[in-house]
């Protein structure tokens, strides 16, 4: 069998992870497992990650890239402040309603990293990239539009991201389509407000 180096190896087996922990949950992917899922010895994962931590974080950042991505390509160019911010507030939602197993992924690795020193590193690191994404997003808008902010754009999308985490998290427990876009419009409405 041919070499293939860490760099052509380490998003293989990101993906795998993904599918793995996507179908089976967090618990199950041990790098034994991951390793057995695209079929590498489990001596591959470590050689190309060191630690299943390590792995684990590069899912989170990956997971996380794709959601960012999605929202970010959704941004319109030309819209006011208002509906900008409800378009990217509907994109953002929408990933939720057509990929809930990446949001419940990184809801699950969110809750481990918590307890697993290694691992705090990364859940700051998510954080911190959608948080200033989102910052971003409504800096940009507002800059765009001649839009004033009433609050500093980091104060605004702590406030979005807070009551979209618990929407989200409610999605993915008790699903209420109807109530999820009474809520949605409810904190689209605070936003603007706010900003």
């Amino acid at each position: 069998m041919a070499h293939v180096s860490a760099a052509e190896r380490r998003p293989q087996l990101i993906k795998a992870a993904i599918d793995l922990m996507t179908r089976e949950g967090v618990a199950a992917g041990s790098t034994r497992a991951i390793a057995a899922e695209l079929g590498v010895a489990q001596a591959t994962v470590h050689y190309t990650f060191g630690t299943k931590e390590d792995l684990y974080r590069a899912v989170m950042e990956q997971v996380t890239d794709n959601l960012v991505a999605q929202v970010e390509r959704a941004a319109p160019t030309d819209a006011s402040f208002e509906e900008t911010v409800v378009t990217l507030a509907e994109a953002y939602w929408r990933t939720v309603i057509e990929q809930p197993e990446a949001h419940q992924l990184l809801t699950e690795l969110n809750m481990l990293a918590l307890r697993t020193p290694h691992l705090k590193e990364a859940l700051h690191s998510h954080y911190t990239q959608v948080l200033a994404v989102t910052a971003k997003l409504i800096s940009e808008t507002a800059e765009r539009t001649g839009h004033q902010l009433a609050q500093p754009a980091e104060t605004i999308a702590r406030f979005f991201l807070a009551g979209f985490d618990g929407l989200t998290m409610q999605h993915l427990a008790l699903p209420d389509e109807e109530a999820e876009r009474v809520c949605l419009r409810a904190l689209i409405s605070a936003l603007l407000a706010m900003a």
